[in-house]
């Protein structure tokens, strides 16, 4: 309970910090806030899996064999997979939801 509470307070501080960055908010219309946006969320998706997949190699080195650690192991990896995933249809999912809005 405590690593969930500790991972959802980083997640929402990082979040906090990419909206008021100020690159985001140096821009001098709507579409610059959008695009520099994009920026940022690909590379906090893509650096926070990054840590899965660092996470995930670790304790795949480092289960000597026990398969409910091998699971666990497999289970970042692949958690980091689909945050590379989502890093990567960010920008297409921002821009869909630009057009149904209207912008």
């Amino acid at each position: 309970m405590r690593r969930w509470i500790f991972c959802s307070t980083c997640a929402y501080a990082s979040l906090a910090l990419l909206v008021l960055s100020p690159s985001a908010l140096a821009a001098t219309d709507v579409q610059g806030v959008i695009d520099n946006l994009k920026v940022w969320l690909m590379g906090f998706l893509a650096s926070l899996a990054t840590v899965f997949l660092i996470v995930g190699g670790a304790r795949y080195v480092m289960a000597g064999g026990d398969p409910v650690r091998i699971e666990k192991a497999k289970g970042a990896i692949a958690s980091a997979g689909l945050g590379f995933a989502f890093a990567l249809f960010a920008p297409a999912a921002i821009t869909i939801i630009q057009k149904i809005v209207g912008g």
